[in-house]
């Protein structure tokens, strides 16, 4: 029967929160005997918020979380004994014990340990559900904190802009890490949605029943389509930002601590309140044993250099299209067979086309799947990382290499990472298209090579089209199965470029036999030297190697990789054994960049004696003039290239 005195009292929601406060308080414990390491961030006190939610979703509904995400994802699940498995370290937790504290993955739930930036996932998940036109909603929890960062701003606008099925809620507990709200948030805080056209509900964890049906009606609201919800939760942690880092006053902390809703029902129900809380530890204990007995999470992989010497095969392409065309027919292909392919980007709709006319009428040709975003770079491969993680095949540009660094956290941490901390759960296809490189006088900020800074990033894959090897062919190979993010470079002036294996007099292309292959243009006599490059810097290997054959009868042998990451030392190996010296040409910095990795790999494979001898060329070391002689003098040249080659090659 039920009791009389509880009337009115959602048992229901009272036991999730007994079970999630058991939980937190048993890994606070864990913590101080050295059972659970690292850091760990409790909700304890705000444990109605996730309970909130989590009760008024359906099976169709994501939720994405932040640092801060034990209590949501227990309130979506119940799966204790995953998350303690987790926590712990163990191979039998919900992620294998990679995720840890932080990043957790299952059911439909997703989190990360960066503020703000699972946001515009959040938003990728919730455009791909409206899609689908189903019923499904995406729920994102943010922290007050969160509300100091230009992301939460971008994506809130793209939100609005597309009427997503979002559901924005934001755990107002008055302070960051150790800085109160006040000295961080300027004005109103649901003014900042209203200004997007953003609706916004208010309520607070001191009176839960009311908040539950608040929730209820925002959900409600998101679910019938008319766009994002942004709802304010007022609430209190109890406990330190992580373990013991609390510089509140104890009298402020007891203050809230009296007006805590549990606190307050094991007050008023204290002999429900003790078959609740002893429930919910018997629960906690035996997940607790259980992890205990399971073995720790084990990933030791050792990075090798991969050495396989390669199969050429010759080559020929007539060369009667550009690169740009052929990078168009490859979307528009991709686009008509796979009805779950976008495109986002700046400028990218009719009748403008893109920077570089990559995508001129694919907006006509395909209506709602090319999409004009706003200047927001780390929205936009936010929202194409959470349509990957939702089953769709994004493709998104960044108008130029240059902003890829305003994107650089998205890329990094969040869509990088997803897969190995989510114990291969999930797979990301995304899909970065962006222009790199000088040579046309557009300064500083318009022309750099920047993708060293993205070279190494595990579980990512870096691609660099030239004009030797058919960008169609790579592209069809990249967007049928990428399985992984993927950045492309397309460098700009080898936009205007015919595809085609006509190269130097007396040389002929060939290309390894793989998804991204290599290519080598090469001679039938021995080579004096090896020069190995990517991209547009092709363009001046061979001209070189033309003038180094015709003026000074120095051979040069090309080596033009498509994959530049991971890098595969293999494919030079068997040119450099018989040559001995080894150029690499690069147009970015030469500090940490490609032409370093590629010496240090050499250095690592070769095997005998005499060691070759190698050197780098690349730009020069301050940042590029507008001024176009000036930058073409900071640029490898032919004129460098030469230079280089017959200086290592008159040294004995």
């Amino acid at each position: 029967m039920t009791n009389p005195n509880l009337a009115g009292t959602n048992i229901d929601y009272v036991s999730r929160v007994f079970l999630i406060r058991s939980f937190e308080q048993r890994i606070l414990k864990l913590f101080s005997e050295g059972k659970v390491r690292g850091t760990v961030h409790t909700c304890i006190g705000q444990e109605f918020v996730g309970v909130a939610v989590a009760s008024h979703l359906e099976s169709e509904d994501l939720i994405v979380s932040n640092h801060r995400c034990h209590g949501h994802y227990l309130a979506r699940t119940g799966d204790v004994q995953g998350l303690m498995s987790e926590i712990m370290g163990r191979a039998t937790g919900v992620c294998g014990g990679r995720g840890g504290s932080q990043h957790i993955c299952a059911a439909g739930f997703f989190s990360n340990g960066v503020q703000g930036g699972m946001l515009p996932i959040a938003a990728g998940m919730a455009l791909a559900q409206k899609l689908r036109q189903g019923r499904g909603i995406t729920v994102a929890f943010i922290g007050d904190g969160t509300l100091g960062q230009g992301l939460v701003y971008e994506t809130l606008n793209l939100a609005s802009l597309w009427k997503l099925p979002l559901l924005v809620v934001v755990e107002h507990n008055g302070i960051a890490q150790s800085t109160r709200s006040e000295l961080t948030i300027s004005g109103d805080v649901a003014k900042r949605a209203e200004a997007f056209g953003v609706g916004s509900f208010r309520g607070d964890t001191w009176h839960y029943p009311e908040l539950a049906d608040s929730m209820a009606s925002a959900i409600r609201q998101v679910r019938a389509g008319e766009g994002p919800v942004f709802f304010r939760v007022d609430t209190y942690r109890l406990m330190a930002h992580s373990k013991g880092d609390d510089d509140r006053p104890q009298t402020e902390v007891e203050h809230f601590r009296s007006m805590d809703p549990l606190i307050r029902f094991e007050k008023d129900h204290p002999l429900e309140a003790r078959r609740l809380r002893d429930h919910a530890e018997q629960i906690v204990s035996h997940a607790v044993e259980a992890a205990n007995l399971a073995p720790f999470s084990c990933n030791k992989c050792e990075e090798h250099i991969d050495c396989t010497r390669p199969a050429w095969k010759r080559t020929h392409i007539e060369g009667r299209e550009r690169v740009v065309s052929r990078i168009h027919l490859a979307l528009r292909q991709h686009m008509h067979l796979d009805d779950k392919s976008l495109l986002l980007g700046e400028d990218i709709e009719h009748p403008y086309g893109g920077a570089f006319k990559v995508t001129r009428d694919l907006s006509i040709a395909f209506p709602g799947r090319v999409r004009n975003t706003p200047i927001s770079e780390a929205a936009i491969v936010g929202v194409s990382t959470g349509l990957a993680l939702a089953g769709m095949h994004p493709v998104c540009e960044i108008m130029f290499g240059d902003f890829l660094t305003l994107a650089a956290d998205q890329i990094i941490n969040h869509a990088a990472k997803f897969q190995w901390v989510y114990n291969d759960q999930v797979k990301v296809p995304l899909v970065i298209r962006t222009p790199m490189g000088g040579r046309r006088g557009y300064g500083a900020t318009h022309s750099q090579c920047l993708e060293k800074h993205f070279l190494g990033l595990p579980g990512t894959r870096v691609l660099a089209l030239h004009h030797r090897y058919d960008p169609c062919a790579i592209y069809q190979k990249a967007l049928t199965s990428p399985q992984q993010p993927t950045l492309v470079i397309e460098n700009k002036i080898l936009y205007g470029e015919y595809v085609t294996t006509r190269t130097i007099d007396g040389f002929w292309c060939e290309h390894t036999c793989e998804d991204f292959p290599t290519t080598r243009i090469r001679s039938g006599t021995k080579a004096d030297i090896t020069i190995l490059c990517y991209g547009s810097c092709l363009i001046e290997a061979e001209l070189a190697a033309d003038r180094l054959f015709e003026q000074h009868e120095i051979i040069a042998e090309i080596i033009c990789p498509t994959q530049i990451y991971p890098f595969r030392a293999g494919v030079v190996l068997d040119s450099l054994e018989a040559s001995g010296r080894l150029l690499v040409i690069e147009e970015g910095q030469l500090f940490c960049g490609f032409g370093s990795e590629v010496l240090a790999a050499v250095c690592e494979a070769w095997k005998g004696w005499p060691f070759p001898r190698m050197r780098r060329l690349g730009a020069a070391p301050h940042p590029l003039p507008c001024c176009m002689s000036s930058e073409l003098t900071s640029l490898p040249s032919i004129e460098t290239i030469v230079a280089a080659s017959r200086e290592m090659c008159e040294i004995a």
